[in-house]
């Protein structure tokens, strides 16, 4: 019986956050050919709405333990599942995310996407399109945006710890900024087709100085990203 509400729960959500977020998708394309001043409330509603679809339909409570950062810092969050993806603009004061470049081709979404200023991420394409990615992330900062990575390159499910991509290290010292990491643990409730009532929990790492070696900085972010896995 719990898994067939759980089931039904889920089903709701797909129909009605999918459904909302259509239409947020359209308002966006219409924002950025009409009024690009309209695209960043948007987004951050989409964050809201997905927040009230979790809570409401789902049955899942989200907690944050310590004090988010906002400005211009570097905020590397483990990813567990698409939850702490779709809420970082609901999180953050106008976040810049690091995005697969892929995500840019979705019609519609991708040039709003762009728009909003979302920093692509090529991995294949070499120097060019780092040095591209890089500039894009400094100019954000120059803004005051906070920059959001999730240092593990994909999702994982709970419990894992894999190593951090190994570019990290390097955009942490290109960029000469400050890391907050911040563990989650949304990957037993939310990350699986149905999804179970529960909660999850955000725990806000302490603030990591730029500038480190970078065994030391690596060491510190795993640590503190997977300090929810005990």
């Amino acid at each position: 019986m719990n898994t067939l509400v759980a089931g039904l729960r889920s089903l709701a959500f797909y129909v009605l956050f999918y459904g909302g977020s259509a239409v947020l998708v359209l308002a966006s394309v219409v924002a950025v050919l009409a009024r690009r001043g309209w695209l960043r409330p948007l987004v951050a509603r989409w964050g809201h709405w997905h927040l009230w679809c979790t809570q409401n339909l789902l049955g899942i409570k989200v907690v944050v333990d310590g004090t988010l950062p906002q400005g211009p810092v570097l905020v590397a969050i483990k990813h567990e599942s698409m939850f702490e993806a779709i809420d970082t603009p609901r999180l953050f004061t106008y976040p810049a995310v690091f995005a697969k470049q892929e995500l840019f081709r979705i019609p519609g979404w991708g040039h709003s996407a762009q728009v909003y200023g979302l920093i692509p991420v090529a991995r294949e394409e070499g120097a060019r399109a780092l040095r591209a990615m890089i500039a894009s992330a400094k100019q954000r900062a120059a803004a005051g945006r906070p920059l959001v990575i999730f240092p593990e390159g994909t999702r994982v499910e709970h419990g894992a710890q894999p190593p951090l991509q190994a570019g990290f290290a390097g955009l942490y010292k290109l960029l000469g900024l400050p890391v907050v990491p911040i563990a989650v643990d949304s990957g037993r409730a939310y990350h699986h087709i149905i999804k179970r009532p529960g909660q999850i929990t955000y725990k806000i790492g302490e603030i990591i100085p730029a500038g480190l070696p970078r065994d030391e900085v690596e060491a510190r972010v795993h640590a503190a990203i997977n300090a929810l896995n005990g």
